[in-house]
C-alpha cells in the first residue's frame, strides 16, 4: 500500500495521483497554486487513460477543468493536466 499523499508533498510536486483522488483521500482545497497535474500510473491497455478521466471528473465537481491528457509510452504513465477555475 502506497504512503499517503500529504498536502505539502501534493504543493511541492504540484502533482496528486489518481489514486488519491479516486480514493477520496485528498483535498486540494488547501492546495495554493491553480495547475495541478494528475498522475496515472498504474494499469495496462489504457486503463491509466480510463483512470485519469475518471479522477478528472472527480475533481471538475470542486472547481477544477480538464486542460489535456498526455500519454508517455516510454513510461506508461498518463498525466491530465487541470486547472483550478
Amino acid at each position: 500500500m502506497a504512503a499517503r499523499e500529504t498536502p505539502e508533498q501534493i504543493a511541492r510536486t504540484r502533482t496528486v495521483t489518481t489514486d488519491a483522488v479516486l480514493g477520496g483521500s485528498v483535498d486540494l482545497r488547501v492546495y495554493p497554486y491553480r495547475l495541478l497535474t494528475v498522475l496515472s500510473h498504474r494499469g495496462v491497455g489504457g486503463d491509466q487513460v480510463t483512470q485519469a478521466v475518471a479522477a478528472a471528473e472527480v475533481l471538475e465537481r470542486f472547481g477544477w477543468e480538464l486542460i489535456t491528457i498526455s500519454e508517455f509510452a516510454s513510461s506508461r504513465m498518463v498525466y491530465a493536466i487541470m486547472r483550478r477555475r
